[in-house]
């Protein structure tokens, strides 16, 4: 009986050490990205914990209605680790996209994240009679992004008209015009 006992009570304290095992504070509460800083990584470094500001984690252009009179009819307002670099490290950023009656954000893709887009329902029912405004959440502190039509009909050395005529099933005159406008 007193063996059992005994051994419950290591097995007790056995589980008890290990419930209360654990790392007492986090490695790290966050990593204001230097921008100053020589070293180069994938991404930025951290500043030091003592040079950070109020203003590394606030950024005021998300409010203030961009022009948007150009040929897309849109400007997108960016809102990433360059212009918060209290996000550095976080995987997320996010932009505002002003929309012109009539205007478009041309196809595209961001080769480092995942886009959520809000705001189409506003403006599909209002299509043409008022400036729109849409936000999207990005999966990644600098998402990139590549416009189709620039990557293709733009790009440098340019791919053959013959190439293009055939994958787009149009004749080389309509691929030479569409490639003048880049």
């Amino acid at each position: 009986m007193a063996s059992r006992l005994l051994f419950l009570l290591a097995l007790l304290a056995m589980t008890c050490c290990c419930a209360v095992a654990s790392d007492p504070s986090l490695l790290q509460d966050f990593c204001v990205a230097d921008k100053m800083s020589q070293v180069n990584v994938n991404g930025f470094t951290c500043k030091d914990a003592k040079d950070v500001v109020a203003e590394d984690f606030f950024f005021s252009g998300l409010h203030v209605a961009a022009n948007t009179n150009n040929k897309q009819g849109s400007v997108v307002t960016a809102a990433n680790v360059a212009q918060i670099p209290g996000l550095n490290t976080m995987g997320i950023s996010m932009v505002r996209i002003d929309y012109a009656p009539k205007g478009q954000n041309p196809p595209h893709t961001h080769p480092r994240a995942t886009e959520i887009l809000a705001g189409l329902v506003h403006f599909q029912f209002n299509y043409g009679t008022e400036n729109a405004v849409a936000l999207a959440a990005l999966s990644s502190q600098n998402p990139g992004v590549i416009t189709i039509a620039n990557t293709v009909f733009g790009s440098e050395p340019s791919i053959t008209d013959g190439i293009l005529a055939k994958a787009f099933q149009v004749d080389k005159k309509t691929v030479n015009c569409i490639q003048s406008q880049f």
